[in-house]
C-alpha cells in the first residue's frame, strides 16, 4: 500500500481514504475505512471511462448482478455509485496476497494437496457467479486471493461492463478482456462465451499454481504466438502430478467448451467441503499473518491541507442495522477484509467481504439536517446499483397512495370476470346446438330451439362485458398512471418511456401489443425490494393480454357468427374462434388482477413502511 498523493481523493462517498493499493486500465483502488470501522477497498473508474454512457449502463448492470452473488468463495459488492461523476463500487478488504503473488514471488508452486482444495474454491466460486447469469471473464491469479479459510474470487462482473466499449470508440492498450495466458480458445477468436470459458481459465489457473508455470507458455515469443497455442496446440502438463489433479486440469482445458468439464462435474471430483485444517504450506500461512499484522498497523492518513475532515461528514439520521456475516469455514463469523500489498493488472487488487446491510450513503437525512444532509438521498437511491436497496427506496419521499386504486381495478376486473363466464355460458350452449345443426341455412337454425333469444342474450350479455372493459380501462389507466409515478419516484431516471408514453401506448394500435409489458416490467423491478425479481406474474399478464388482443383483431372476428347468412361452416369457425376469445379474455384478467394485487401491495408496503 501506498500513501495517497496530493491529488487522490480523502474521502469517496462515505468512506475515508487510508492508503492507494493500486491502480490499472480501469481505474484507482483504494483502502478505505467507514466511519463504523469497516476496512473496504474502493475502486474509482477512470474518467475516459466515466465519460462513455454505454459503459455506465453496463457498469451500473453488472454491479447490481454482482451484489446478487453469495457465497464465501467471493467478492460480495458493499456499496457503489454508479452515477457519480467518479463512478465507484466498494467491497470489503481481505489481507491476504494474490495467488500470482504466492507462486511467483513468495513462495513457489504449491503441493498438490493445496492446489486441489484451491480448486474446490474456486469452483464453488464459479458456481455462484455462473448462477446469477455472469462470466467471470478475467479468471487469472491476480484475480484470486490466498487466506487461511481459502481462496477468493475478485473482480467479476466488471470486465463486461470495459469489454462494452472497448469497441465504441475508446482505444486503448489491451483492450482486449482477459490476460493473455489464461484466456480460453472462444475467448481469443471472439466468439460468445459461457460458463465453459471460465472453465478453461480455471484449468490454467491450477497449472499455474501447481508447476509455477503457464499451461501453454509465456508471452516471450510475442502475445499472439501465445494466442495461437492456446488456441490448437495442446497444454504442456509435464509438472502436473500424475493422478486427480491431473484428469481434473485436463477437463478444464479441452479445446471444444462443448465437450469441456462442467463446473457440476468437477465438483464431484474435488468435493464442496471447506478446508478442514492448513490447507497451505507454513510458509504461506506465516505471510498471511504478516498481511493481517500490518493491517491493524493502519492508521489514518495525515489531512492535506484544506482537505475536508470525517467529522464533517453528516452523520447518519439513524442507526444502520447490523451487517450481515457470512460463516467461513470453521463456523466462525470472518472479519470483513481483503487484498494485497501489490497491485494486480486492470483494477487492481481485488474486493471480497460478506454482504452487508445498509451503508451510510443508503440512509436517509432528516429534512433540515446540518450539513446539506439532504442532498445525500440521491446517492442513498442509487447504492445499491441502478435500483438501490429496499432501506434506499423506502426513504425517498413524493410517492402516492394506491390502496385504493388498487382495490377499484381489482373489483372492475372480477366484475369484468363475471360479465365474461355468462357470455361465454351462452356462446357454449349456442355452439352446441350449432355443432349439430345440419340445415340448410342459419335462419333455419336461428328460428330453432328459441337459438335466436339465445342469440339475443349473448350480444346483450357480451355489451355489457365490453361496457366493463371500457371502464375498467380507464380505472387501470389511472392505477397505471399512479403506480408509474411510484416506481419513478423509487429508482429515479429508471423508468423507460415517459408519463405520456406510459398511458397514450394503450391507444396505439402495434404499441400497445409490445411496449406495456416494458413498462410494467420497469415498474415491477423498481417496487420490488429485489434487484432481479422474478418477472412471472408481468410476464403472464402480458403473454395473454398480447394473445387476447391479438385474436380479437384477426379478420375473422369482424363479422359474428350469426350475420354469414347461410354459411354455416363459417359460422362453426367464427363462433369457435369467438369461444377462445373469451376464454382468453377471461384467463387475461385473471392474470392482470394478479399483477395487481401483487404490485399495488409491494408498493403501498414500502409507502407506509416509508411513512
Amino acid at each position: 500500500m501506498r500513501p495517497l498523493a496530493p491529488e487522490d481523493p480523502r474521502t469517496i462517498g462515505a468512506y475515508q481514504l487510508l492508503g492507494k493499493l493500486g491502480e490499472g486500465g480501469m481505474g484507482q483502488v483504494y483502502l478505505a475505512r467507514s466511519d463504523r470501522g469497516r476496512t473496504v477497498a474502493v475502486k474509482t473508474v477512470q474518467p475516459a471511462l466515466a465519460r462513455e454512457p454505454e459503459f455506465r449502463r453496463r457498469f451500473a448492470q453488472e454491479i447490481t448482478i454482482a451484489r446478487r452473488v453469495g457465497g464465501q468463495w467471493t467478492a460480495p459488492v458493499l456499496d457503489a455509485d454508479t452515477e457519480a461523476e467518479t463512478p465507484w463500487v466498494a467491497t470489503g478488504y481481505i489481507a491476504g496476497p494474490t495467488l500470482n503473488q504466492v507462486v511467483s514471488e513468495d513462495y513457489g508452486p504449491l503441493p498438490e494437496q493445496s492446489v486441489l482444495t484451491l480448486a474446490s474454491g474456486l469452483l464453488q466460486a464459479l458456481r455462484d457467479i455462473h448462477a446469477v447469469g455472469l462470466v467471470h471473464r478475467d479468471l487469472k491469479p491476480a484475480n484470486v486471493l490466498i487466506t487461511i479459510d481459502g481462496p477468493r474470487v475478485i473482480d467479476f462482473g466488471i470486465a463486461r461492463a470495459y469489454d462494452g466499449v472497448t469497441g465504441g470508440g475508446l482505444t486503448r492498450t489491451g483492450s482486449v478482456i482477459g490476460s493473455p495466458g489464461f484466456m480460453s480458445p472462444e475467448q481469443i477468436m471472439g466468439k460468445r462465451l459461457t460458463a465453459a470459458s471460465d472453465v478453461f481459465c480455471l484449468g490454467s489457473v491450477l497449472a499455474y499454481a501447481v508447476t509455477g508455470r503457464l499451461p501453454f507458455g509465456t508471452t516471450d515469443s510475442g502475445g499472439h504466438a501465445l494466442m495461437y497455442r492456446i488456441v490448437q496446440e495442446e497444454p504442456e502438463l509435464g509438472g502436473v502430478p500424475e493422478g486427480q489433479l491431473r484428469e481434473l486440469i485436463s477437463g478444464c482445458l479441452n479445446k471444444d467448451p462443448d465437450v469441456r468439464s462442467s463446473v457440476a462435474e468437477l465438483l464431484e471430483v474435488t468435493g464442496s467441503e471447506p478446508p478442514s485444517g492448513a490447507w497451505l504450506p507454513a510458509e504461506v500461512l506465516a505471510q498471511l499473518g504478516r498481511h493481517a499484522v500490518r493491517l491493524l498497523d493502519s492508521e489514518d492518513p495525515d489531512p492535506l491541507p484544506g482537505a475536508r475532515q470525517p467529522q464533517d461528514t453528516p452523520a447518519p439520521a439513524a442507526p444502520q442495522p447490523a451487517a450481515v456475516a457470512a460463516t467461513p469455514p470453521g463456523g466462525q463469523p470472518s472479519t470483513p477484509a481483503h487484498g494485497s500489498a501489490s497491485a494486480p493488472p486492470g483494477f487492481g487488487p481485488a474486493l471480497t467481504t460478506p454482504l452487508a446491510g445498509p451503508t451510510p450513503t443508503q440512509v436517509a437525512a432528516p429534512q433540515g439536517a446540518p450539513g446539506g444532509q439532504a442532498a445525500q438521498s440521491a446517492p442513498a437511491a442509487r447504492a445499491g446499483g441502478p435500483w438501490g436497496t429496499t432501506a434506499a427506496k423506502q426513504a425517498v419521499p413524493g410517492t402516492k397512495p394506491v390502496k385504493g386504486l388498487t382495490t377499484a381495478v381489482t373489483w372492475m376486473l372480477a366484475l369484468t370476470m363475471v360479465a365474461s363466464t355468462f357470455t361465454l355460458s351462452q356462446y357454449l350452449r349456442i355452439a352446441e346446438e350449432l355443432m349439430v345443426w345440419n340445415g340448410a341455412d342459419m335462419t333455419g337454425f336461428l328460428d330453432s330451439g328459441g337459438i335466436r333469444g339465445l342469440a339475443s342474450l349473448a350480444d346483450i350479455l357480451a355489451l355489457g362485458a365490453g361496457a366493463l372493459m371500457l371502464a375498467t380501462g380507464l380505472v387501470w389507466l389511472l392505477w397505471f398512471h399512479r403506480v408509474r409515478h411510484n416506481a419513478e419516484v423509487f429508482a429515479p431516471g429508471q423508468i423507460r418511456y415517459g408519463k405520456a408514453m406510459a398511458i397514450g401506448v394503450w391507444f396505439i394500435p402495434i404499441g400497445m401489443l409490445f411496449m406495456p409489458r416494458g413498462i410494467a416490467r420497469d415498474i415491477w423491478r423498481a417496487s420490488h425490494p429485489q434487484a432481479y425479481p422474478p418477472m412471472k406474474a408481468v410476464d403472464f399478464w402480458w403473454a395473454l393480454w398480447a394473445l387476447w388482443l391479438a385474436l380479437s383483431h384477426l379478420p375473422l372476428t369482424w363479422d359474428t357468427w350469426h350475420t354469414v347468412g347461410a354459411n354455416v361452416e363459417a359460422a362453426r369457425v367464427i363462433m369457435g374462434v369467438t369461444l377462445v376469445g373469451e376464454f382468453l379474455m377471461f384467463l387475461a384478467a385473471i392474470a392482470a388482477l394478479v399483477f395487481v394485487q401483487r404490485l399495488g401491495r409491494l408498493q403501498q408496503r414500502r409507502i407506509d413502511n416509508a411513512a
